[in-house]
C-alpha cells in the first residue's frame, strides 16, 4: 500500500521523509517531484488549495495501476487555537473545512453549501482519525482551510464563532481532500501547530518546532495507516 502526503513547501516535505532516515528516492511527477520514504510518497504541491488540489489529482492520476494509492495525506504546518492545540502539539482533522469558500452578505458569510452548490466539508475516516490521534497524542477536531491566514483576534473570533469546533487552520487540506474525493480516495490531515492563530507575530512562531514534531508523527503514523489499510478502511 501506498501513500501520497501533500505538503505546501520542501521544508514540510523534508521533515515527513526524515522520519525515515536516509535519502528519499526521488521520482518525477507532472510538475512536482514524489520523495518516497518508508509507504509514503511526499511531494510539496505548494501553497494554497488550488495547487494543493492540483498537485494532489497530478499524482493520483500518474501512479501505476499496479500501485494505487490508498490514502492521501495533508500534512504540514498550521496555525493552532487557543487553547486547544498549543503552540509544538499535533492536531488530526475529524473534518476538514473549507471556511472562506462562500458569499458575504449583508447577514453576514454564507458557505458555498449555503448557496445551493458545492460543498465546504469533508470527513476522514473514522477510525484513521482515532488511530493515528492515539499513536501520535494529537488533538482532533476540525481544521480550517483558508486562503488568507487569520492575523487579527476579530477574524479568529468570527472563524471560532462560526466554527466551534475548530482546533487549527492551514491552506491546503480542503484542496487535497477535495482531488482525493474526485478519484475515490479517502483523504487525512495532520499538522503540526506552529503558532497560535490570533494577532500577527511572526516572532513567536515555533517553525523548526513544529517541523520536529511532524517528523514524529509520521515516524509513529506508517504502522497506523497500513494496518487501517488492511483491517479497517472499508469498514470506515
Amino acid at each position: 500500500m501506498r501513500v501520497l502526503v501533500v505538503t505546501a513547501v520542501p521544508a514540510e516535505r523534508d521533515a515527513v521523509t526524515r522520519a525515515f532516515g536516509g535519502d528519499p528516492e526521488v521520482r518525477e511527477v507532472p510538475g512536482a517531484q514524489l520523495h518516497r520514504a518508508g509507504p509514503f510518497d511526499v511531494v510539496a504541491g505548494g501553497a494554497g488549495p488550488a495547487a494543493a488540489a492540483a498537485v494532489t489529482a497530478y499524482a493520483l492520476a500518474s501512479a501505476p495501476a499496479s500501485e494505487p494509492y490508498a490514502l492521501v495525506v495533508s500534512a504540514g504546518i498550521g496555525g493552532g487555537f487557543a487553547p486547544a492545540a498549543r503552540v509544538g502539539s499535533l492536531v488530526v482533522a475529524a473534518r476538514i473545512v473549507a471556511a472562506d469558500l462562500g458569499a458575504e452578505t449583508p447577514d453576514g458569510f454564507v458557505p458555498v453549501t449555503g448557496l445551493g452548490f458545492g460543498r465546504d466539508t469533508f470527513l476522514p475516516p473514522d477510525t484513521l482519525v482515532r488511530e493515528v490521534a492515539a499513536a501520535t497524542g494529537a488533538v482532533t477536531g476540525t481544521v480550517l482551510t483558508v486562503s488568507t491566514v487569520t492575523g487579527s483576534a476579530a477574524r479568529t473570533a468570527a472563524l471560532l464563532a462560526a466554527h466551534p469546533g475548530a482546533v487549527a487552520e492551514a491552506m491546503e487540506g480542503f484542496g487535497v481532500a477535495e482531488a482525493a474525493a474526485g478519484l475515490g480516495v479517502p483523504a487525512l490531515e495532520i499538522r503540526a501547530v506552529s503558532n497560535t492563530v490570533g494577532p500577527r507575530d511572526r516572532a513567536a512562531w515555533r517553525i523548526g518546532d513544529a517541523l520536529a514534531a511532524l517528523t514524529e508523527a509520521f515516524g509513529k503514523t506508517a504502522h497506523v495507516v497500513e494496518s487501517w489499510n488492511r483491517h479497517d478502511r472499508h469498514s470506515d
